[in-house]
């Protein structure tokens, strides 16, 4: 999984930022509710708050102007992304019995300053908007930084994995988590934004590639590699 946007390399941070992707044959799609940009175990993710989000992170990016490379088309599925990799790494914190305070939260959002910096963007803001996040949801990745950090102290005992075999072995067992708390929510994406990507580099929505017949000389479609849950 990608390191991005961590400026340790312990944490786990995918940004795997797909474009909007359209099925040809409906049928292969999985379901969703109606009204549903995605469903994520018993809970829905509204056309309108991912609408919501999208027109907020629009905004928000407009001061940026050309630092922000991610296209506008790419605004859906992008904070599609987000919203469903936050419910994803929830269900890991409950299956761990993680809970994190309105500090640690804090603290989580505050330790991006130095990834920022390092990373050529002028303040935490910007970074997160650039990574298709939307100001509305800074407290949520707050919240998924916090989780994180908590499941690397559980998992080696209270103490920060430095080294570089503890950093590998902890982002081998923080995947294969996400990977199962995926898996155990049945995470279903509207066709219109595309496909939920359970590979252990990505957890994104992906564009779906034609599957019907193509004239000779048309580009292959799109890998579905990763595009169901595997055994993780």
């Amino acid at each position: 999984m990608s390191l991005l946007f961590a400026n340790r390399a312990r944490r786990v941070a995918v940004l795997g930022v797909a474009g909007l992707g359209a099925c040809a044959v409906l049928a292969a799609c999985s379901p969703v509710q109606f009204g549903a940009a995605a469903t994520v175990g018993n809970d829905r993710i509204t056309l309108s708050t991912l609408d919501s989000n999208v027109t907020a992170l629009q905004t928000a990016a407009k001061p940026y102007g050309s630092s922000i490379q991610i296209t506008t088309a790419d605004y859906p599925s992008a904070v599609l992304t987000w919203l469903i990799r936050f419910d994803v790494m929830d269900q890991v914190a409950a299956d761990h019995g993680i809970s994190v305070t309105q500090a640690q939260i804090q603290q989580g959002l505050n330790g991006l300053s130095a990834t920022a910096q390092e990373n050529g963007f002028s303040s935490t803001s910007e970074l997160l908007i650039a990574n298709g996040i939307p100001p509305r949801l800074f407290p949520q990745v707050g919240q998924w930084e916090a989780q994180q950090e908590a499941y690397a102290l559980q998992e080696f005992g209270g103490k920060e994995p430095t080294s570089t075999t503890q950093q590998n072995a902890y982002a081998a067992s923080i995947n294969k988590a996400q990977c199962s708390a995926a898996q155990t929510l049945n995470i279903k994406v509207s066709p219109q934004f595309g496909r939920f990507d359970y590979a252990t580099t990505s957890f994104s929505v992906v564009p779906v590639g034609n599957t019907l017949s193509q004239p000779e000389g048309t580009p292959s479609p799109a890998s579905t590699e990763g595009l169901t849950p595997a055994a993780c």
